[in-house]
């Protein structure tokens, strides 16, 4: 069986086509495809409140072509997701009403304690170490969602206005960040022993430059490294000399800032980074919900 996710984000729309496998050992997801559209919806939502025509009409294009893809991998589910921007945007609702009269397919418009939800039930899908304690940190483009995990459990979550997009666009205010330090200071007080769990495609990437550590985990102070480097090259010699996409290029240094005051906030000096974020987890409760109503 075949399972689609499409993640409407405030950099790039993505669609991940996962096909489900079930096994006596238990369900196991092999990738199909993923393609990455660079729409950046954030930069008309952050500046000015809303989705221009030319970005809606784009996205109308985007859906289309995601449709069709799905159609030739003969996927038999999907569910579309927009977060921080499409959420935030004064014509989200318009937006959303257009595609689905242009291109025949619903967009949900999903809250930050939702996205959190997502992405925690793919962490464990995983089978991730259930007696270990874990602040989850995901950076998007327009919000970062931290999310507190004990003995296997989502205890408390927040969402914050604080993303790549938003912060190159000068839209993060100091009130957000001083909530977010409140928050998670409040939360490195109370817990110890946490772990940091990182996902988004700017810290798969970062993770990368550093060559991949043991099972998975970088030491805080490489990723400090990383980002200082980054930082002390042009966003040509990202792109040029590093290999970077353009629309990567620009956000990575902000993404690296954020995981980085987060972390330091929380006094963890380790990270997991698992490779994985919200589609896989929009494709693992796709086949939740296809079980419960089958077995109904």
């Amino acid at each position: 069986m075949k399972l689609a996710a499409i993640d409407i984000g405030s950099n790039a729309v993505r669609l991940l086509i996962e096909e489900i496998i079930e096994t006596k050992d238990g369900v196991h997801t092999q990738k199909v495809s993923f393609t990455r559209i660079p729409l950046r919806l954030g930069e008309d939502v952050f500046e000015y409140g809303a989705i221009s025509h030319q970005k809606a009409v784009q996205l109308v294009k985007v859906m289309k072509a995601f449709w069709y893809l799905m159609d030739v991998q003969d996927v038999e589910f999907f569910r579309a997701c927009a977060t921080s921007a499409m959420r935030e945007a004064e014509n989200g609702s318009e937006v959303v009403a257009m595609v689905q009269r242009e291109a025949n397919l619903t967009i949900e418009l999903i809250p930050g304690n939702e996205e959190a939800d997502l992405i925690f039930d793919a962490f464990f899908h995983q089978k991730m170490n259930p007696k270990q304690n874990y602040l989850s940190i995901d950076v998007g483009g327009g919000s970062t969602e931290c999310t507190l995990i004990k003995k296997g459990q989502r205890v408390k979550a927040k969402s914050f206005k604080i993303g790549t997009v938003r912060t190159l666009k000068g839209k993060v205010k100091e009130e957000h960040w001083d909530e977010a330090r409140a928050w998670v200071k409040g939360l490195a007080a109370s817990e110890k022993n946490l772990m940091a769990i990182a996902t988004g495609g700017n810290i798969n990437r970062m993770f990368k430059m550093s060559g991949g550590g043991m099972k998975g985990t970088m030491p805080t102070t490489e990723l400090e490294r990383i980002v200082k480097y980054l930082k002390g090259k042009t966003l040509d010699e990202r792109m040029y000399k590093l290999g970077l996409k353009a629309d990567r290029a620009d956000v990575i240094v902000p993404a690296g800032e954020i995981y980085l005051r987060i972390l330091k906030k929380a006094n963890i000096d380790e990270v997991l980074v698992p490779k994985i974020g919200l589609s896989d987890g929009i494709v693992l409760g796709l086949y939740n919900k296809w079980k419960t109503d089958h077995k109904k």
